[in-house]
């Protein structure tokens, strides 16, 4: 367990914007992961993501991470920012296009190896 969490922190720190989510933003497999990546998207700011049912280590492992139960989880310079309703109320009022403005730089807009 403590190389997978090793593994969640490294993600975390080395991505300015990642959602941990069930599918990919082109193609999820929830309806929280698809609203959460469709709000972030609506931005213009890339960002990265990792498919949480590609690896069983991760999804079993991640909602320790945090201490945040579900899926998605959406994490901006470092800090967990939370999930789908969080991130649907920051959209709405306009603070999750400037949370992730300010944290780009050196965005990755490529899934999470």
């Amino acid at each position: 367990m403590d190389d997978v969490l090793a593994t969640i922190k490294q993600q975390v720190e080395s991505n300015p914007i990642l959602i941990y989510m069930k599918g990919t933003p082109q193609f999820p497999m929830c309806g929280f992961s698809s609203r959460a990546a469709q709000a972030m998207a609506a931005t213009g700011i890339p960002f990265a993501y990792v498919n949480v049912l590609e690896d069983p280590e991760i999804f079993q492992n991640l909602p320790r991470y945090a201490d945040w139960p579900t899926f998605p989880q959406i994490y901006i310079n470092g800090e967990l920012v939370g999930g789908c309703d969080i991130t649907l109320e920051l959209y709405q009022s306009g603070e999750l296009k400037t949370l992730m403005e300010n944290a780009v730089g050196k965005t990755n807009t490529q899934p999470v190896q």
